[in-house]
């Protein structure tokens, strides 16, 4: 499903309470109850929302993210501001290494004008959207496909990425816990993703406002190991904070 405006405040709701009643969405975005059980039926079979008698709770556990197309839906237009942002700031003739996720997907994008850039990625959705820039060399990472959002992890995957030393890591991530934890669902993942933070000069994080206080599994990392956060809102607290403390620079995309 594509959810409306309405589907997507509903489910930030969710996901800020965890669990809600029915009644308490109707009078919160002041509908009628019939209007609420039709989002959350909609919601729910799409599997973004979990339903019980009465109400609605987030359907995310620690272990399994969100698949890959409901993701691709999820925050378009917050994803696509992000990367219009990330890629103004990506100067001409660099090198990156860009990872696994539907907004460094929409990074690729928005680097299609580029000129001179060397990217080495372990998404071959990235590297599909690059290879049309010809002004742009791809090298794609080795390890294995998996095949529900094309991403390549593994081992190998590691042992390639440790050949490098690139000038921007750009990543996205699953989870920021409200202790500066970074974290992710899959540990192969994780593993490639501790390897490109050790091989940029610079880390770049691009998230949206969901991945705030939310759970994941493996820790991927801290905040203070990124030099730059780009997301849509301003984060709750106490992430504002904690950033300037740990001398992350913030880049709010807002509209």
């Amino acid at each position: 499903m594509n959810p409306s405006p309405r589907q997507l405040q509903l489910l930030e709701a969710v996901r800020r309470l965890n669990s809600v009643s029915v009644e308490a969405l109707a009078e919160q975005f002041g509908v009628t109850l019939q209007t609420v059980r039709r989002d959350v039926r909609l919601l729910s079979d799409a599997g973004l929302l979990a339903r019980f008698h009465g109400g609605v709770r987030v359907p995310s556990s620690t272990i399994e993210n969100i698949a890959y197309r409901q993701r691709q839906q999820l925050h378009d237009e917050a994803k696509r501001r992000i990367a219009r942002a990330v890629a103004r700031e990506v100067p001409d003739n660099c090198s990156l290494i860009i990872n696994i996720g539907t907004t460094t997907e929409a990074i690729a994008r928005e680097l299609l004008g580029h000129k001179g850039l060397r990217v080495i990625t372990n998404n071959l959705n990235v590297a599909a959207i690059l290879s049309d820039n010809p002004d742009c060399e791809v090298i794609v990472a080795g390890g294995v496909v998996r095949s529900r959002d094309r991403g390549i992890v593994g081992e190998v995957t590691v042992d390639f990425i440790q050949q490098f030393k690139v000038d921007i890591g750009l990543m996205g991530v699953s989870a920021i816990e409200a202790d500066g934890t970074l974290r992710d669902f899959d540990y192969r993942e994780v593993k490639v993703a501790r390897a490109i933070i050790e091989h940029s000069r610079m880390v770049w994080m691009a998230t949206d406002h969901s991945k705030f206080n939310r759970p994941a599994m493996v820790e991927l990392g801290r905040l203070e190991q990124v030099d730059m956060l780009f997301t849509d809102q301003t984060p709750p607290d106490p992430f504002p904070a904690m950033l300037a403390e740990a001398g992350v620079t913030l880049k709010v995309c807002s509209p």
